[in-house]
Order: C-alpha cells, then sequence, then structure tokens
C-alpha cells in the first residue's frame, strides 16, 4: 500500500476532535486530542461550541503538518467521523448560528411528546407503527435525538431557528467546513429518523415522517449517497491549512459506521463492540429489521446498499472516570484497573449497574440510575473497581443475548476503544459474554483509522472486502471456564435489578 497518499481524518468525540493523518493501509502517521467542554444548563440543556471544533482543527491540521513529517500535498482525501444525534444550526455559508444541541439535550421533549407522544409504549399508535415500517426506528419522546433538538430551535430558540439555513448533525458541519457545501448522507442523518429505509436507493427524507415529526423540511441538508465524494476542498481552506487542493472530501460518518470499517468486521453479522464513553455492539445486516422493545434497529449502512445494527449503552468508560473522579482521585486508568485485577473474578459478590444517565439499549429508560449492589463491610476498593469493569460487561451481555435473538452473528467480537487499551477489561467481556474477543491494534484510533479508510473506499483506492484481513489485532481473549460459573451466577441477578427498581427510578427522577 503507497504510503504517499494520505487522509486528513478528524474523530469529533463528546470529549472534542482528534485530529490525524492516517495512510491509506490504515497506520496513524500522527494524531492529538484536543478537549473542549460541554455546557449544561436548566431544563436539560447541553451544548458545545462548534465554531471552536473548526478553530482546533484548523490549528491541529497545521500543526501536525509540521510536527508529522507530512507534507500537505500527500493529503489525498479528508474524512470525518464522530459523535451523532446532535444538531448544529448553520447559515448558508456554514457558519453557526447558535451552539450545538447535543445529543443528551432533552429541552425538546416537551415538544416531541406534543408531536408523537402516546400511550404504546410512550408514543401515539398511528405514529409509532407509521416510524417502524417505513424506517425501522424512531424519535424519542424524551428529545435527545435531531428531531427534539429541531423541535426545541423551532418553539424555544425561534431566533436561532430562524437564523439558520440548515440543521447539520457535527460530521456534515465539519464537512462543509472544508468544502462550503451543505451535503449529508442516509448515514449521518440516521439518527433523525426521517427517511424511509424500506428502499436506499431513494435519497431524500420522507414526507410522512418530516409531517409526523413537525419539523422544517426545508433545513434538512440535501442527501447523497454513504461514503461518496462531495467535492474537493474549497481552494481558501487548503491554502489555510496547508493541504494539497486537489484532496477530495468524503461524505461524514457516524462513529459507529467508522468503528464498524476501523475494526474491520465489515461481513454481515461480524460483531465489533466498542468501549468508549458510551458503547455499543453492532454488526452489517442485509436487511431492514426493528426490536422496538429492546431498542434495537438497522439503519442504512456502511454503504450505499446495505444496514448496520444500531444501538447504544449510555454508560461505560464514562463509569470508570466517575468512580475515578468521585472516590480514587489521583490515581490514572491504568493504576485503577491494576486494582482491579486484586478482586476475584466477580467481585466477591458486588454487583455494578452502570446506569448512571439512563439508558437507551437493551432498556430504553432516560430515569435509570446505577448502583452498587450487595457491599459488606469485607468490601475492598479493588471490589468497587472491578464491579464497574463487570457492571459495563453485564450490560454487555444483556444486549448481547437481545442481539443474539435479532439477528445471527458469527466468529469472535472485535473490541475496540479507549477501554479496550485494558487486557482486564478485554478478559472480563470475554468471561461475561462467553465469546471469544479479538483487540484490534491500537483500538483508541480504530475509529480515526476508520474514517480514512472509509475515505480510502470513496476515492477508489481501497476494496472493503479487503478489509478484514487488513485490520490488525494484538491481543485475542478467550473465555476463561472457571469464570463462567461465577459470571452466570451474578448475571443471572442483573436484569432483575432494573425491573425491581425500575419504578423507583421513575419516582425519584421523573421530570
Amino acid at each position: 500500500m503507497n504510503r504517499d497518499r494520505v487522509v486528513l481524518a478528524v474523530d469529533l468525540g463528546t470529549g472534542g476532535p482528534k485530529v490525524g493523518f492516517v495512510a491509506l493501509d490504515g497506520t496513524v502517521l500522527w494524531s492529538a486530542l484536543i478537549g473542549v467542554p460541554t455546557e449544561y444548563g436548566p431544563s436539560g440543556a447541553a451544548t458545545q461550541d462548534a465554531g471552536l471544533w473548526w478553530a482546533i482543527i484548523r490549528d491541529a491540521t497545521r500543526r501536525g503538518l509540521a510536527d508529522s513529517g507530512v507534507s500537505g500535498d500527500q493529503v489525498a482525501g479528508v474524512s470525518i467521523t464522530g459523535q451523532w444525534a446532535s444538531t448544529v444550526p448553520v447559515d448558508a455559508d456554514g457558519r453557526p448560528v447558535g451552539p450545538c444541541v447535543m445529543w443528551m439535550d432533552t429541552r425538546g421533549a416537551p415538544h416531541s411528546r406534543k408531536a408523537f407522544g402516546g400511550r404504546l409504549a410512550g408514543y401515539r399508535p398511528r405514529a409509532l407503527l407509521s416510524w417502524l415500517r417505513r424506517n425501522g426506528g424512531i424519535p424519542s419522546p424524551s428529545g435527545d435525538d435531531p428531531v427534539g433538538h429541531m423541535l426545541h430551535l423551532q418553539h424555544g430558540d425561534p431566533v436561532v431557528a430562524g437564523a439558520a439555513r440548515w440543521f447539520l448533525e457535527p460530521v456534515d458541519y465539519l464537512s462543509m467546513c472544508f468544502t462550503g457545501q451543505a451535503a449529508a448522507s442516509r448515514a449521518s442523518m440516521m439518527a433523525s429518523w426521517l427517511t424511509d429505509n424500506r428502499d436506499l436507493a431513494v435519497l431524500d427524507y420522507d414526507d410522512v415522517l418530516v409531517r409526523l415529526a413537525g419539523v422544517d423540511r426545508a433545513k434538512l441538508p440535501p442527501l447523497v449517497p454513504t461514503g461518496s465524494i462531495i467535492s474537493r476542498v474549497a481552494p481558501a481552506v487548503a491554502a489555510e491549512l496547508g493541504i494539497s487542493p486537489a484532496a477530495q472530501v468524503v461524505t461524514g460518518t457516524p462513529d459507529m459506521h467508522s468503528a464498524a470499517v476501523g475494526s474491520g468486521a465489515v461481513r454481515p453479522g461480524e460483531l465489533h463492540l466498542t468501549i468508549s464513553t458510551t458503547s455499543w455492539i453492532s454488526c452489517p445486516m442485509a436487511v431492514k429489521k426493528t426490536d422496538a422493545f429492546h431498542q434495537l434497529a438497522t439503519v442504512p449502512g456502511i454503504d450505499p446498499a446495505s444496514y448496520l445494527l444500531v444501538n447504544n449503552q449510555d454508560t461505560a468508560g464514562r463509569a470508570l472516570q466517575w468512580l475515578r473522579d468521585t472516590l480514587f482521585d489521583g490515581l490514572d486508568y491504568p493504576e485503577l484497573t491494576a486494582l482491579a485485577a486484586g478482586a476475584p473474578a466477580g467481585s466477591n459478590g458486588v454487583i455494578f449497574t452502570p446506569w448512571l444517565k439512563g439508558e437507551h439499549s437493551p432498556i430504553d429508560d432516560r430515569n435509570a440510575r446505577g448502583g452498587f449492589h450487595n457491599l459488606s463491610l469485607d468490601t475492598s476498593r479493588a471490589d468497587l473497581v472491578r464491579a464497574v469493569l463487570e457492571g459495563v460487561a453485564y450490560n454487555s451481555r444483556w444486549l448481547l443475548d437481545c442481539i443474539n435473538r435479532f439477528t445471527t452473528t458469527t466468529g469472535p467480537i472485535r473490541i475496540i476503544g479507549g477501554g479496550a487499551r485494558s487486557e482486564l477489561w478485554c478478559q472480563i467481556i470475554a468471561d461475561v459474554c462467553g465469546r471469544t474477543c479479538e483487540r484490534v491494534a491500537d483500538p483508541l484510533n480504530a475509529q480515526l483509522r476508520g474514517a480514512a479508510l472509509f475515505a480510502g473506499i470513496g476515492m477508489g483506492e481501497l476494496d472493503r472486502d479487503e478489509l478484514h484481513d487488513l485490520i490488525p489485532l494484538d491481543g485475542v481473549f478467550e473465555p476463561v471456564a472457571a469464570n463462567r460459573a461465577v459470571y452466570d451466577r451474578l448475571f443471572a441477578e442483573f436484569p432483575g435489578l432494573y425491573k425491581t427498581q425500575q419504578t423507583m427510578f421513575a419516582r425519584l427522577n421523573r421530570s
């Protein structure tokens, strides 16, 4: 593979953008992560400064060229991945006219409930049936998705809504920063649930779903095929950044899509599991399908003709961060996991439920809250840390059990994300789930790598079928038989902990 051709890749996480130069064989040549704050406010507000993202990316690109040895003339492509289900209101030139409304912002809840809420699983029956039949998913009455965001802006912040020409996903906003063109794909707009997914060849929003949602269709960006080239980088942007004006910008992709590509799990039924701030388990699928009871659905996939299983466990690595910041200030993550290794499998009977900010999958309950269960005077610090790692794994097993009833999965699970750097956590997931797990090399940069490989496919430099063998692995974790009985016994209690506390969560946390 020719490493003289490089992709400028951006992975925009909730914590901030990671900017890197990645060769077309997936080798990360240079990267930098720069943090940005999230501003929280009343009524469920959660926002970020989208203009700050672009300023950081511009500066990081120039610094990367100076520090990495990569020449600007080598940059053949630009690809953006990252957080999804957030909304950036921009003017006709792509400049933000208000802050990005983040994926956890729930200010749109009253408007979402008014538009399509009801008594059937929280929805009006007609709306629920229309969405599931046409799309496979449906906006949340909780308001924490693009439909809720758009409704909030339309009804709660009319000044910003009036100034906005487009409501863009973050990845599409950044692509517009590079190109000057508003463009989205079925993949990037998946969380709006506004396309008819029965026929992936139709590049348009569905009139029925747009009407049911009550959003302004004129502010939805034009759709182009997933993985296609939007245009070359705008000449002024190329000159400012010092990259080739011939560099082609591929459509932005949600982190779940780039994770699939970056893991190499790109054939139907091949699973990848991400342990990041949040977590998910996903695989490509050939058909549209929905399990509304466990928040499983297929969305437009990693190419214009396939689907990808979508779900989300809201608190994974964030749970370990909470534990560190709350009880173990001064320890870094390797020190925490080393401490956890001192406790036996099962944490001496302690169970941690990781629903610190509610949950999406396999139960959809924003009122759910986490906790330590079965503590005793003998419980140690090591038990607490290991219980957090195991609690995330128990939730993953609960989700995986639902997935295995939803579709046929094959082979090992490929693990990526920052949490995968812990061999202990990878082994716990293998033991709890009873599945062989393969850790992708440099798992923290898997999504950055995936974004670059997406560009390689879009530019015609790579074939998707090559990806499974192209992605290097650096660890294989087989389930330890001796731990299975311990974990089976504890996991048998895990779903019941939610069921027995569900009404309490609603009483204490209902907004």
